[in-house]
C-alpha cells in the first residue's frame, strides 16, 4: 500500500466498486444466479448494484449446499424478500423452480412485481399440490413474453386476456386447465413456434389452432389432441400414455393433419399394444415430406409394433435418416407374436418402393431375429444413396452375433458405398 505525505498507510481503492457501470452489469450477467446473490452481501452498495440485474433464477442452488440441513423453504424465503425489497430496474427474464420444496410457498407477491410490459422468460416451476397453485389473473397481462414454461399450476384465462401476442414457445408440464381455456390460449399466441405440453390434467379433447406451429412435443391420451390448423408443423414428438385405436381411421388421423412432417418421434414406453387390424399396409396419403424417423423402445417382436412402424417407413418414401431402439425384454416375451407369414411377406410389402434419398439406418439393442433380419435386408436393397448402417445388438453369445453378422454381409446392396457398422459389446 503507498504511504501517503505524513507516512500513513492508506487502503487500496476499491477498483471494482469504481467501474463503468454497464461493465458491472456486464459481468454480473455472466455469474450465475447464486453468485450474484453471495456478492449482494458485501456491502449495501453492492446489494442495490446487484439486484438491478435483468435475469433472475430462484432454485435449490441459490440456497442449499451439500452441508446444509435446514428446510429448502426456510432458505428460500428471505432471498425471495430481499429480492423483492430491494430489486430495481426491468426483468426480463424469471425463473421460480422450487419443485424440492415440501410445500408451495406464496410466490404471488413474486408474480405481482413482474413488470408486464418487459418480461420475455418466465420459467415457474412448482411441487405438486392439491389443489394446485393458480396463476393470478394479473399475470396474463405480461404482453412482452416470449417465452413461458408452466409446471404443477392451474390455468384460468381472465375475461381481459387478449393474448401473448409475442410468445414464441410454450411449456406445459402437468399443469390442469380446461379445453375451452386451452383452445383460447393457443389461438391467442399467433407466433407460437413450439409446444411442448406433459400429462396435461384434462380429461376432454382440445384442439391446436397454431398456423406458425413447428415444433410439438406432447405425453399423455393422444386421442385428446386434434391437430387443428398445423399447416407448417414439421418437428413432432409423440410420447404417448394410451394409444386406443377404434378402426383405421383413428391410425390415419395421427398423421392426416400434419401435411409438412418432415421429423417424426414416437416412444413406445407406456403404449398398450392394440388392434393390428387398425393399422394399414400403408397410410392414404404419402408422408412426402418425412425425412428423419426416429422410434424408441418399440418391439418388432410385437405384431402391432412392427406393424406400425412399417407402416410409417412403407408411407415415407424420401425418408434420409432411420432410427430404431428397442425395448429390452426377456426373449420370446410378446404381447402377440409376428406371425410367420407376415414376416415372410415383409420384402415383397417393399416391392415398389425406392428410398433414394436414405443416407443412415440405425438400429440399436436389436435381438436379430428373422423379422429385424428381413427389415434389415430390405433397406439394404432398397436403399441406393445409403451411406451408414450401425446395428448394435443386444448382448448375445459370440458365436450367434459372428454367424448373423456373416450372414448380414450377405445381402444384397443397392449402394456400393454403404458402410455396415456391427457395434458388440
Amino acid at each position: 500500500m503507498p504511504p501517503d505525505e505524513q507516512g500513513l498507510i492508506l487502503p487500496s481503492p476499491d477498483r471494482l466498486s469504481n467501474l463503468n457501470i454497464y461493465l458491472i452489469d456486464d459481468i454480473l450477467s455472466r455469474l450465475s444466479f447464486r453468485d450474484v446473490v453471495r456478492v449482494s452481501t458485501l456491502s449495501k452498495e453492492w446489494q442495490y448494484i446487484c439486484w438491478r440485474i435483468p435475469h433472475v433464477k430462484f432454485d435449490q442452488t441459490v440456497w442449499k449446499t451439500p452441508e446444509d440441513l435446514t428446510s429448502p423453504t426456510i432458505g428460500f424465503i428471505p432471498i425471495l424478500e430481499s429480492f423483492l425489497r430491494f430489486h430495481r430496474g426491468i426483468i426480463l427474464k424469471v425463473t421460480l423452480d422450487i419443485t424440492s420444496l415440501i410445500v408451495c410457498p406464496d410466490v404471488d407477491r413474486l408474480i405481482f412485481s413482474l413488470d408486464t410490459d418487459h418480461l420475455q422468460h418466465f420459467v415457474l416451476k412448482l411441487p405438486f399440490t392439491y389443489p394446485p397453485y393458480r396463476l393470478p389473473n394479473f399475470f396474463f397481462n405480461c404482453s412482452a413474453l416470449r417465452h413461458l414454461y408452466l409446471k404443477e399450476c392451474e390455468i384460468q384465462l381472465p375475461c381481459f386476456f387478449k393474448g401473448f401476442n409475442k410468445l414464441i414457445r410454450l411449456i406445459l408440464k402437468s399443469v390442469t386447465l380446461s379445453s375451452d381455456t386451452f383452445e383460447s390460449l393457443i389461438s391467442n399466441c399467433p407466433l407460437l413456434d413450439d409446444l411442448v405440453l406433459k400429462d396435461i390434467d384434462n380429461m376432454y379433447s382440445m384442439s391446436i389452432n397454431a398456423p406458425k406451429l413447428r415444433s410439438f412435443v406432447f405425453r399423455g391420451d393422444i386421442q385428446l389432441i386434434h391437430l387443428e390448423n398445423v399447416p407448417v408443423l414439421s418437428n413432432v414428438l409423440y410420447a404417448p400414455r394410451e394409444l386406443v385405436l377404434q378402426d383405421e381411421d383413428d391410425f390415419v388421423n395421427i398423421f392426416s393433419s400434419i401435411p409438412a412432417l418432415e421429423c417424426f418421434s414416437w416412444d413406445f414406453f407406456e403404449v398398450d399394444n392394440g388392434s393390428t387390424e387398425v393399422i394399414p399396409t400403408r397410410l392414404p396419403s404419402t408422408l412426402n415430406c418425412l425425412k428423419r424417423l426416429f422410434m424408441s423402445w418399440i418391439t418388432l417382436g410385437e405384431f402391432f409394433e412392427l406393424s406400425f412402424a412399417l407402416c410409417i417407413i412403407r408411407s415415407s418414401p424420401n425418408l434420409e435418416d432411420i432410427e430404431i431402439k428397442e425395448c429390452i425384454l426377456s426373449d420370446g416375451d410378446y404381447f402377440e407374436s409376428v406371425p410367420q407369414e407376415v414376416v415372410d411377406e415383409i420384402p415383397a410389402s417393399f416391392s415398389d418402393i425406392t428410398f433414394n434419398h436414405l443416407r443412415t439406418v440405425k438400429f440399436y439393442d436389436v435381438l436379430l431375429e428373422e423379422v429385424e433380419m428381413q427389415l434389415i435386408k430390405v433397406l439394404l436393397a432398397k436403399s441406393p444413396a445409403l451411406v451408414k448402417m450401425v446395428i448394435k445388438p443386444r448382448q448375445m453369445e459370440t458365436n450367434k452375433s459372428l454367424n448373423v453378422l456373416a450372414e448380414i454381409t450377405k445381402f444384397q446392396r443397392a449402394s456400393t458405398k454403404v458402410e455396415v457398422v456391427y457395434l458388440v459389446d
